[in-house]
């Protein structure tokens, strides 16, 4: 689902986590918006609730989220609901969060749009929380929801808690809902080694920004204004409560990370397992509500691999692997990547067409009467295998016996061939699909006058992205080179010949993306656009022979 157009992600939570029945009913109608993608289906059924994750445009988020509120008002009576989670409403919070091309000051117009509507149209009392209520005084999620749903009856007629939209009186089978814009929040628990809710309450206590009450003689402080004195947790932007599932037969830490910018995932995790510690418990795994944003996850990798002084240039893969062991984030269920993280989720993966195939499957299609994949896709698949080589060859390094002290200089230096060898892979695909775009434009009508001009358009157009892709190929491989080079004059001896080895392969990308460069620029009616861009390809062509020589004579030195 990779696009240009707006994005908003949706993350309403249902106050129903055990009758399958009614949670396909609500994300039913979800699914039935067109330009909405439902992510992810979270239910818990110790909390007796749902969180649903759903993304797309502006407009089509709205209407999935009336549909989905005005459906669960249908099927959820909230006079027979119990569960752990604090809760006011059958919709007991939807929150919109910015995903793409818009902003979260924008992402809180539409979630006043859905709340004026919903307040409108289905009589049910809406709260706007966080960006999208003016008050700031009433814009935490914590103090609107205080009383929960038993005691809004007294709440909603108190002047101060008058609904933003929808009547003033309280509905006793759909409650009250709140709705907001946010940036990104994750819902995470940690699982302990006891039952006891208590305990669990006092290890969240002493890690939630908002702390505990300060208590002197079994009484609370009071300062001098006559407000309760509090006692600061050691995590910024963290919210947290202990409560027992029982599910699980464990008691657990629930909090929401409200900025993973402040504080990350990983630290959040090891902020617990200190505390718990502390108080004579065990962290023994954790469990992600939701879905994940893919940085967090790779900076915990990352985190946890620099704790044990070893490189952090790996794959994605691996950081992700090293995440979720060292955070216990399969301990109750396993955690899916492709389910889990929310870039995997969106992905198109017909836009991975070459990359997500088998090293065969890759030979046989270029080996087919089919014209893509062709010189280019090739070249730039040797660049990845070129810069794969360094990369190895500095992990290699980082982890030799005896170069302890130079662990993190070879460390940082795979760590840049990782982000090399991605570029290089995304342009495998890109140089095929440059090349379709091309062919599309020519098949483009061309009857009339104005047919032909946008026909001559699109061809001119497309051309010029297939004359850039080849060309980014040859500057990412030249930029490999440097790696490629210090890898064969301070890297591990044993593994020398890899470093030459990845001096051909990155050579020969660059010279032969250039040829691609040279067939493109020949149907590109910009003469001097074109004489620029072969005038560069050229530089990069010598300096890429260049350095070949100088690496290879190292290599050779070496072998010697």
């Amino acid at each position: 689902m990779r696009t240009n157009h707006q994005l908003i992600e949706c993350v309403p939570n249902f106050s129903e986590g055990r009758d399958m029945a009614v949670i396909n009913q609500i994300t039913a109608v979800i699914q039935s918006v067109e330009g909405v993608r439902l992510l992810n289906v979270d239910a818990g059924k110790a909390t007796n609730r749902t969180v649903v994750t759903f993304v797309g445009t502006p407009t089509a988020v709205v209407e999935a989220a009336f549909l989905a509120i005005a459906k669960a008002g249908e099927l959820i009576d909230m006079r027979h609901h119990q569960g752990e989670h604090p809760r006011m409403g059958a919709t007991d919070v939807c929150p919109f969060i910015p995903i793409a091309g818009i902003s979260l000051e924008e992402t809180a117009i539409y979630a006043q749009q859905l709340a004026k509507r919903v307040g409108e149209e289905l009589s049910i009392p809406i709260y706007c929380y966080e960006a999208a209520q003016p008050d700031k005084s009433r814009s935490n999620l914590s103090l609107i929801r205080a009383g929960e749903y038993e005691g809004f009856f007294k709440k909603i007629k108190e002047p101060q808690w008058k609904p933003d939209y929808g009547p003033d009186e309280f509905d006793p089978k759909r409650g009250a809902t709140v709705i907001g814009a946010r940036d990104f929040l994750i819902a995470y628990n940690i699982n302990l080694n006891t039952t006891s809710t208590r305990r669990a309450n006092a290890v969240a206590f002493d890690i939630r920004e908002a702390g505990r009450v300060k208590m002197e003689n079994g009484k609370k402080v009071v300062d001098a204004s006559g407000n309760t004195v509090s006692i600061p947790g050691t995590l910024k932007a963290v919210k947290a409560i202990g409560w027992f599932i029982e599910e699980y037969g464990i008691a657990q830490i629930s909090m929401n990370l409200t900025n993973i910018t402040i504080t990350p995932l990983h630290i959040a995790f090891d902020e617990a397992c200190k505390k718990a510690t502390e108080r004579g418990l065990r962290v023994t795994g954790s469990e992600l509500v939701g879905l994940i944003p893919l940085k967090s996850i790779l900076d915990a990798g990352k985190y946890f691999l620099l704790k044990q002084n070893r490189s952090t240039g790996v794959s994605e893969k691996e950081l992700i692997d090293i995440a979720v062991r060292s955070m216990g984030l399969n301990e109750l269920s396993p955690f899916i990547p492709n389910e889990r993280i929310i870039e995997y989720m969106l992905e198109d993966n017909q836009s991975k067409m070459l990359i997500n195939k088998t090293l065969s499957d890759f030979a046989d299609i270029t080996a087919s009467e089919s014209p893509a994949p062709g010189g280019g896709s090739v070249a730039a698949y040797l660049g990845v295998l070129g810069v794969s080589l360094a990369t190895m060859v500095a992990n290699l390094s980082s982890h030799k016996k005896g170069w302890d002290e130079r662990w993190k200089e070879f460390g940082d230096q795979a760590e840049t061939g990782q982000q090399l060898k991605e570029k290089l892979i995304k342009l495998v695909d890109a140089d095929t699909d440059s090349f379709n775009a091309i062919m599309s434009a020519f098949s483009l009508p061309k009857a009339t006058p104005a047919e032909k001009a946008t026909r001559t358009k699109a061809i001119q157009e497309a051309t010029r992205k297939a004359i850039e892709i080849p060309l980014e190929v040859m500057n990412v491989s030249f930029e490999s080179l440097q790696l490629i080079k210090s890898m064969a004059e301070t890297g591990n001896p044993n593994s020398v010949s890899d470093a030459g080895v990845g001096a051909l392969c990155a050579r020969s990308a660059i010279l032969g993306a250039f040829l691609n460069v040279k067939i493109n620029c020949a149907g590109y009616e910009d003469a001097s656009y074109v004489q620029q861009i072969l005038a560069k390809g050229q530089q990069i062509e010598q300096a890429a022979i260049k350095a070949e020589q100088e690496i290879l004579a190292i290599v050779n030195n070496k072998i010697k």
